[in-house]
């Protein structure tokens, strides 16, 4: 083949080639926090953006996008686009509070509006109440809730959140009424808590830990069904008054839906190295918590089921959830 005949083949056949694609990431990642600063989403959202930084070279940014108890970031998000350079920092409750406005008609499907990455932790709550309520066990809040009805106020992160979906589980269980005060993230509420504007809250421990210590406020029970390693001496809110009483919340990572599988297979396997060093787990040690890694497949079956029990919770007791249609 003469030469010039050859040049032209090979400029044609490259021309066909596809284009190779950028690698993932090359610009700043912007993770969105649907809470105010201060709360356990976005403590553990900054703590995995500073790795996924060091890790990619690439600026990770968390932004806070509160409002309608996480609806408003998890809604800016799933409009996204599916590029992976928008990633959600959920929690139990701003999933809730999506699928009131995006599930539709039908059983919520959290892969019909996002795509779920991993879980990062799943930690229990601590109940803690102002040092001034004569509470020390879940059993004295009962007695003081039944004695005096609607006596008690407790605050949470927004309605739907987890932290007032474990007070309404508390209390359908218990047989009483309290209360709620809903705020736009667990910072607020534990500012009226510590100034004794409201009796209790089912917190993150991260964000109550250090006035638990300082003897501002009292722990009086985690929400799990066996004692944290990490609070040997709080007892369960099962053992310490409402037997059967379970609400674990979870953290986890999502990006719009859509976003490519190799992507999302990417951040998950990056998100999954970093929580398996020891520096990582040392770090959620101090907060309380455990890494709780899952393939996106696994993490999307996991957010499912956790809304169909929580989806039964707020009917029954006809909780209104923010842009629920």
């Amino acid at each position: 083949m003469p030469f010039r005949a050859l040049m032209i083949a090979l400029v044609t056949g490259m021309a066909a080639l596809p284009a190779q694609a950028a690698p993932y990431p090359d610009h700043t990642v912007k993770m969105i926090v649907p809470f105010a600063a201060g709360g356990g989403t976005d403590v553990l959202a900054r703590i995995i953006a500073q790795k996924l930084n060091e890790k990619w070279g690439q600026p990770v940014v968390v932004e806070n996008q509160p409002g309608a108890s996480g609806g408003i970031g998890t809604r800016a998000v799933a409009h996204a686009t599916p590029d992976g350079y928008t990633l959600l920092m959920a929690s139990t409750g701003a999933l809730m509070a999506a699928a009131s406005a995006l599930g539709g008609d039908g059983p919520f499907d959290v892969n019909k509006v996002l795509s779920p990455i991993t879980v990062a932790a799943a930690p229990p709550y601590l109940l803690v109440v102002n040092s001034k309520v004569p509470a020390n066990s879940a059993a004295d809040l009962i007695r003081i809730s039944k004695e005096k009805p609607g006596s008690l106020t407790f605050g949470s992160s927004g309605v739907g959140a987890a932290s007032h979906l474990s007070g309404v589980l508390f209390e359908s269980e218990a047989g009483i009424k309290m209360l709620h005060v809903p705020y736009k993230g667990t910072g607020p509420g534990m500012t009226d808590l510590l100034g004794g504007r409201i009796d209790l809250m089912f917190a993150p421990a991260p964000v109550v830990q250090s006035s638990v210590q300082a003897g501002k406020l009292k722990a009086i029970g985690t929400t799990d069904v066996r004692r944290s390693k990490f609070y040997p001496d709080i007892p369960t809110i099962a053992e310490s008054g409402l037997p059967g009483y379970e609400s674990v919340g979870w953290f986890g990572l999502l990006a719009p839906a859509k976003t490519p599988h190799e992507i999302v297979k990417q951040i998950n396997q990056a998100v999954v190295a970093i929580m398996d060093t020891k520096e990582f787990r040392d770090q959620l040690a101090i907060l309380g918590a455990e890494p709780k890694p899952q393939t996106p497949e696994e993490f999307g079956r996991y957010i499912n089921a956790d809304i169909a029990k929580w989806t039964k919770l707020v009917k029954d007791n006809n909780i209104k959830l923010p842009g629920a249609k």
